[in-house]
This record gives structure tokens, C-alpha cells and sequence, in this order.
């Protein structure tokens, strides 16, 4: 897939991993609009990269707001060729707690209706838009970028909800790839280690750099324009499909 022209959909785009991938690919070309709850900073980026991006507010999880966002984008930058999914939340709680306590039901439901459910409603959103655009010179019509988690592999303590959407991201992929492909979208996974993004902002310096030294090399925290600039590499390559990739420093998460 050409970044340089293409008009892509990046949800969760106004922080962390979805901003680094919008800033990445408006950089190299790409038109970029930048889905985020209305509250976020999607307004101020927007401004920032100027023509190269637009910010549509919405939810993952409403099925006419992401319709009205994918008519919008593709009215401002033309068919949409590239899908990123950032947008998710993070819950730590465990299933019986310290106080005896169980896990709030609602909790847990918020968080796969964000992480997964909301990621899936896009994604098939997107693709009946993408099927389509008149193929590539390769035969391609779009591209699918989902984000899973090295906690889909070993989650830790707490994390069951979190582990439990971020795994099933990781497991709808290759079946969705191998559906997707007959109208040549591709639709691949990165499962991110421990990234400096705002929610890991939020914990202390002290552990945050207990947890950069636990990866093996390079021994720090990945940062956002590492995770974008893999996302340029799944674009570009266009033999990489299926496939859910770890981008961690080889880290292998303990139980806690």
C-alpha cells in the first residue's frame, strides 16, 4: 500500500500510539483523519499538521457515529484505503480482590465493548467501504491495522478484562485476513509491550523504570513512533497479512 495520497482512519488517533501513527503517516504523505472521543486533543492536532488531517469525533463503539466519521473522511481525502485501530482502555482488578470483593460485572463489560467490540464495529464498517475501491496495480484495496497486546500472551494479575479483548484481537485477525482477502484487504495485529504512552504515564517514575528494565534490549519503555513506524512497515509490505506481530523488546510479562 502507497502511504503518500492514501486516505487512512485512525481511531484512538488523538494520543499515544493512534497520534505517533497519525503524525507518522500525515509525515510521509497520507491524508489521515484522526477518530476520537469529542473530549480528546483531535481538534488541536487537527490544527497542528493543518490540510494533512481532520478530526471527527465519535465513539468506537456507536454504529452511526463511525459510519457518519468514515462518510466525512472520505469526503474530505477520498476512498479510504488504510485502517489503524488505537482506541481502547485499560481496567486492572482482580476477579476476586484483596477485599474479598468480586470483579465489577460492569467493568468488565465496558472494557470489551470498548476494546473489542468497538474495534470489531470499525473494522467491518471500514471494510464494506473499502470492498469497494478499484484495486491497486497489486490487486489491493485496502489495508487493517488492529492493536492487541503482549498482555493477550501473558497478561498479569489484574488484567483479565484488558488480556481478555486484547487476546480476542489477536485471535479475529487471521480469520478476518483470510475473509478480507478475496477483495484484496489485508488485516494484520501489533501486540505492543510496555510503550510510554498516557496511561502508563500515570504510575510512578519509580516503577515505570523498574518496568523499562525488564525488557531484555533494548532495555526502556518502546516509544509511540516505534509502534507508528512499524505500521508503516505493514502498509508497504504488502506479503505481510494475518499476522499479529509483537513489538515488545522481548519482553515476556510475569504474573505481576
Amino acid at each position: 500500500m502507497k502511504i503518500e495520497g492514501a486516505s487512512v482512519f485512525v481511531t484512538g488517533g488523538a494520543s499515544g500510539l493512534g497520534e505517533a501513527t497519525v503524525r507518522a503517516l500525515a509525515a510521509r504523505g497520507a491524508r489521515v483523519a484522526i477518530y476520537d472521543l469529542p473530549r480528546s486533543k483531535g481538534a488541536e492536532l487537527e490544527k497542528e499538521l493543518g490540510p494533512a488531517a481532520r478530526f471527527l469525533a465519535g465513539d468506537v463503539t456507536d454504529e452511526g457515529q463511525v459510519n457518519d466519521a468514515l462518510d466525512a473522511a472520505i469526503a474530505a481525502f477520498g476512498p479510504l484505503r488504510g485502517l489503524v485501530n488505537c482506541a481502547g482502555i485499560g481496567s486492572a482488578s482482580r476477579t476476586v480482590g484483596k477485599d474479598a470483593e468480586p470483579f465489577r460485572l460492569d467493568v468488565f463489560r465496558r472494557t470489551i465493548e470498548v476494546n473489542l467490540i468497538g474495534t470489531f464495529n470499525v473494522i467491518r464498517l471500514a471494510a464494506a467501504v473499502m470492498q469497494n475501491n478499484p484495486p491497486a496495480a497489486s490487486g489491493e484495496r485496502g489495508i487493517i491495522v488492529n492493536t492487541a497486546s503482549v498482555a493477550a500472551f501473558e497478561g498479569q494479575i489484574g488484567q483479565a478484562a484488558y488480556a481478555a479483548t486484547k487476546a480476542a484481537v489477536a485471535g479475529m485477525t487471521l480469520p478476518m485476513a483470510r475473509e478480507l482477502a478475496r477483495f484484496g484487504i489485508r488485516c494484520v495485529a501489533i501486540a505492543p509491550g510496555t510503550f510510554q504512552t498516557a496511561m502508563v504515564g500515570q504510575i510512578p517514575q519509580d516503577i515505570q523504570d523498574s518496568l523499562g528494565k525488564q525488557v531484555p534490549f533494548p532495555q526502556r519503555l518502546g516509544q509511540p513512533r516505534e509502534f507508528a513506524q512499524l505500521v508503516q512497515n505493514i502498509f508497504e509490505l504488502p506479503m505481510l497479512n494475518g499476522e499479529t506481530i509483537r513489538l515488545d523488546g522481548a519482553i515476556r510479562m510475569g504474573p505481576q
